[in-house]
């Protein structure tokens, strides 16, 4: 073999070990996209239960101005991560993880009881497709944001957390614009990335039914937790649990 051909396989070798040194590498970073009606500190027990078993956790504070708007930010978060990456979303976050996690640096996706819509679905074209129960769902005066009514929140929120904390979350939620409830996903990240579904079986704000269906169309690896829509809050252990499995499972 002359010296050029040693070379060029030489390089063609390093260049094959190295991608596949890549796509093998251990899954560490973890960022969490929360859902409507809700902000990031509900997922406080659960950050710190798989920081102790040493994950970086980062969550982020979407706006919910748009679905524009929510993924640029969670992009810039993706920006801050070193290494692959597993990207969790509650609710209305599933929406905004299934475009972001377009992201070459996503090494998976975990719908925590969440909207996991395909190419052309909004939020509001699949939940009017299997109804919920009862939402108390309100205007802002401008019409331009949706809120959940605070005296209606533990019930159909968050039935499973004591009454201290669901009062809490109810007056800490982030009210979400319609044109983010009503924008339509373009390219849907779980159709090349594996992805993973927790069921809340006692979910009041999305019907389990279609978190199932949705799952079994993506070919989701699915765990079914009882608890209600907030089973992040409720549930951080079995949460963290399955978002640790993702990750292991993420890098094989």
């Amino acid at each position: 073999m002359n010296r050029h051909l040693a070379f060029t396989a030489a390089l063609a070798f390093a260049t094959t070990t190295i991608a596949f040194a890549a796509e093998a590498a251990e899954v560490k970073n973890i960022v969490i996209v929360h859902g409507a009606l809700a902000d990031g500190s509900g997922w406080r027990k659960a950050t710190d239960i798989l920081q102790k078993r040493g994950f970086n956790v980062t969550i982020v504070q979407q706006p919910i101005t748009s679905l524009d708007d929510d993924v640029a930010a969670t992009k810039r978060v993706l920006d801050l991560q070193e290494g692959p990456t597993l990207l969790v979303g509650h609710s209305y976050g599933g929406m905004v993880i299934t475009e972001a996690g377009n992201d070459p640096n996503v090494a998976g996706l975990v719908y925590v009881a969440a909207f996991q819509p395909d190419k052309g679905e909004s939020l509001l074209s699949l939940a009017s497709s299997k109804p919920a129960g009862s939402m108390d769902i309100r205007e802002t005066k401008d019409g331009k944001y949706l809120y959940l009514d605070p005296g209606a929140f533990a019930a159909d929120f968050a039935a499973d957390l004591p009454q201290s904390e669901a009062a809490f979350m109810a007056k800490s939620q982030v009210f979400a614009s319609k044109q983010a409830f009503s924008a339509k996903i373009t390219q849907p990240a779980w159709r090349t990335k594996k992805s993973w579904s927790i069921v809340a079986t006692e979910d009041r704000s999305i019907n389990p039914e279609l978190e199932r269906d949705m799952a079994k169309r993506a070919g989701s690896d699915v765990t079914e937790i009882k608890a209600s829509h907030a089973v992040f809050a409720s549930q951080p252990e079995k949460v963290a649990d399955a978002i640790e499995t993702a990750a292991r499972k993420a890098a094989d």
